[in-house]
């Protein structure tokens, strides 16, 4: 058999090109117009095909090698019919992959100018009629006049993979690994569209092998080396909750702002209120009164009240002001949903929050409870310390934290006066929201609490 150096062929006026993956390995059996490897110049990725049928005998360079136009890459071990036409080692040993008529390649799904795409030669056919297959012969090539040129086949994990160099880079940009995604095309030829639906598909649902972020997930130890351990299943609300918030750490820009707002106000009324009301059940939280005041801000800055299409060309303004509220329940996080907190009154609120929240923990909440909330307020009242960081729950685009009132010394009319202090925290989606909005938002929110008489307005 006869022996042939693979060269580079012309790839114009691209130079120090590198090498971006390597298709064969020694051993491998190739047919005509098989990738080889497959390299990148600035402008453009492209596959360099094997102009002959036969076996790698040896692999001359490696994955982010530079190499030029005339660069070998590649000792193939031809098939009988080379020798049969006449060939030698001394003959041809490079002149195999230099056509003496280069035409430009072209592709079904791919049209880019010139200098978008760079072109290579047309592999020849081998000159006799080919011999039938048999158990130690490679298969029949197929002539490239009944193949699509540049929709090359590459073996990965015994995986056909048909796509062309142009989706092949659009896979690597953003990280899809081809075997995963179904080809469209022709012969289950993969094209551009399906990458980016595969892409959007896996945004949705938040499932990758990576966890959506491109970092590798956490593995854990084998713990038992260090001492005893308990396994503790996750309830089905814990598993689907982690889940839902994974997915809206790792898909949305959170923003936090964090301000403190003097309720002492708010407080004096709601100990005075309290005091006359001789059903213990019946005495307010700070929570409804935060409810309404979200509701009348919401209003006025409907930006908080939406939220972002995917495709991010516009908002989905609400008009309609229902309310999560997250509760803590023995089987996990829930947030029941407030609805038409706009059109109620504070008592209402009221007991519409301890109704939510004792069916919660009852296991007692309808699929109606728990859907339609345009914002979120996770309140942690007297052990919420002084500020955290609330996931948003997403497709809202913001969500109000509540921290531990407390009493602090705030300089007024010179000099240093006991005032009750609310720790607020407001994460937002910053696709949508921007820092200035929010700073608003918050000083608005923090007017209405600190002035009682607003909520009624």
């Amino acid at each position: 058999m006869t022996t042939i150096k693979v060269e580079i062929p012309d790839i114009g006026d691209a130079a120090d090109v590198e090498v971006i993956e390597v298709c064969v390995s020694e051993g491998d059996s190739i047919a005509v117009g098989d990738a080889l490897i497959v390299i990148e110049s600035d402008k453009a990725s492209m596959e360099v095909p094997a102009p002959i049928a036969g076996q790698i005998k040896e692999v001359l360079v490696e994955l982010e090698a530079v190499v030029n136009t005339g660069d070998h890459i590649v000792v193939v071990e031809a098939e009988s019919e080379a020798t049969d036409s006449g060939e030698t080692d001394e003959q041809a040993p490079t002149t195999e992959a230099q056509p003496t008529e280069p035409e430009p390649q072209t592709t079904t799904e791919d049209k880019t100018s010139p200098t978008d795409e760079i072109e290579l030669p047309t592999p020849p056919t081998p000159p006799t009629p080919p011999t039938p297959p048999t158990p130690s012969t490679p298969p029949t090539p197929t002539p490239p006049s009944q193949r699509v040129e540049t929709e090359r086949t590459v073996e990965t994990d015994t995986t056909l993979v048909y796509a062309g160099p142009a989706v092949r880079k659009l896979a690597r940009e953003l990280g899809v690994q081809l075997t995963e995604v179904a080809g469209s095309g022709a012969k289950g030829r993969i094209l551009k569209d399906d990458v980016k639906v595969f892409v959007k598909q896996r945004i949705t649902t938040g499932v990758s092998q990576t966890g959506g972020t491109g970092i590798e997930p956490i593995e854990l130890p084998d713990f038992t080396k260090f001492g005893e351990v308990e396994t503790v299943p996750l309830s089905r609300m814990r598993k689907k909750g982690a889940a839902n918030l994974h997915k809206s750490w790792v898909n949305l820009p959170h923003v936090t702002q964090l301000d403190e707002v003097d309720v002492t106000d708010l407080e004096n009324f709601r100990s005075e209120y309290n005091g006359q009301v001789s059903d213990r059940s019946e005495r307010l939280s700070p929570l409804p009164f935060i409810l309404k005041a979200c509701a009348n801000i919401l209003r006025e800055f409907p930006t908080f009240n939406s939220s972002i299409h995917p495709n991010f060309d516009h908002l989905v303004i609400k008009k309609y002001f229902h309310i999560g509220i997250a509760v803590d329940t023995p089987e996990g996080l829930v947030v029941p949903v407030i609805r038409d907190v706009d059109k109620k009154g504070v008592r209402e609120i009221a007991e519409a929050a301890k109704r939510l929240a004792k069916a919660a923990v009852d296991k007692k909440l309808v699929p109606d409870d728990l859907a339609g909330a345009t914002f979120t307020v996770s309140s942690l009242g007297p052990i919420g310390g002084t500020g955290f960081t609330p996931i948003i729950n997403a497709p809202e685009v913001a969500i109000l934290g509540v921290s531990k009132l407390t009493t602090k010394p705030i300089w007024m009319h010179g000099m240093f006066t006991p005032r009750q202090m609310l720790p607020l925290s407001l994460s937002y989606d910053h696709r949508a929201v921007n820092g200035a909005e929010a700073g608003r938002f918050m000083q608005a929110l923090g007017a209405q609490l600190a002035n009682i008489r607003m909520l009624s307005l």
